[in-house]
């Protein structure tokens, strides 16, 4: 593991959009794990500023996302699909049908989750794999549990997921109480790792997930055992 402590968020996310960068250029056909949430946005924003100069080529690359609220559409501007699109797939030369969300609004969600792990096995796994983290530990939306969930699942959010991503909703009350979270097997199984995280509110759970013991009760514990991980942090 390679815990990276920065000042600034900007320098995160030129660092991260640095590791992602190499690792297209080494593999134009890399599948790409993607992220949602605040901290990523930088880096998408700094992915697109490369692409735009032309220094970097998106057009054979695929991506699969981590996870999508159930209930909300592809064009409702809280999705998470719709969040790829307005900070990363509008802006890059990548082919929009080598990209995939899960589908929160699918009439079979059990089946979703099946097919959605069997996407990921299909296209080989995932090369690198980005993360963000929760304040209670989740990643992806793999939320505090007494086990680890391999595959993809539909889960119940942890009030203090809710209270959190509140702040991009009207209200707590307006956020999703369910989500379909890629589980931790394929996460796992990716070629690399990296999580990226900034706030001071994030340096205890980042304390307790990677020098604490690894439990179910801090998901993102499990990535102590990844053999290929990067964690960029930064306390503004």
């Amino acid at each position: 593991m390679e815990f990276i402590t920065v000042e600034t968020y900007e320098e995160l996310s030129e660092k991260a959009a640095s590791i992602i960068a190499n690792q297209v250029i080494s593999k134009p056909t890399s599948v790409l794990g993607l992220a949602t949430g605040s901290s990523p946005v930088g880096t998408y924003k700094k992915l697109a500023e490369l692409n735009k100069a032309g220094k970097l080529d998106f057009s054979k690359v695929t991506t699969v996302n981590l996870d999508e609220y159930v209930g909300l559409t592809a064009d409702n501007d809280q999705s998470y699909r719709y969040f790829m699109n307005k900070n990363l797939f509008d802006n890059i030369n990548i082919n929009k049908a080598n990209t995939s969300v899960p589908n929160g609004c699918a009439a079979d969600l059990e089946s979703e989750c099946k097919r959605y792990d069997k996407h990921i096995e299909d296209l080989g796994g995932i090369d690198l794999q980005l993360l963000g983290i929760g304040v209670d530990g989740h990643i992806g939306f793999n939320e505090p549990d007494s086990a680890f969930a391999k595959g993809t699942h539909v889960v119940t959010l942890d009030p203090s997921t809710i209270e959190a991503n509140a702040r991009f909703f009207a209200s707590a009350a307006d956020v999703p109480t369910n989500a379909v979270t890629m589980g931790n097997l394929p996460i796992m199984q990716a070629k690399k790792a990296l999580l990226v995280a900034n706030g001071a509110n994030k340096y205890d759970i980042l304390q307790k997930a990677f020098y604490g013991p690894i439990t179910p009760y801090v998901p993102a514990s499990i990535l102590q055992l990844h053999p290929d991980i990067t964690v960029i942090y930064s306390k503004n």
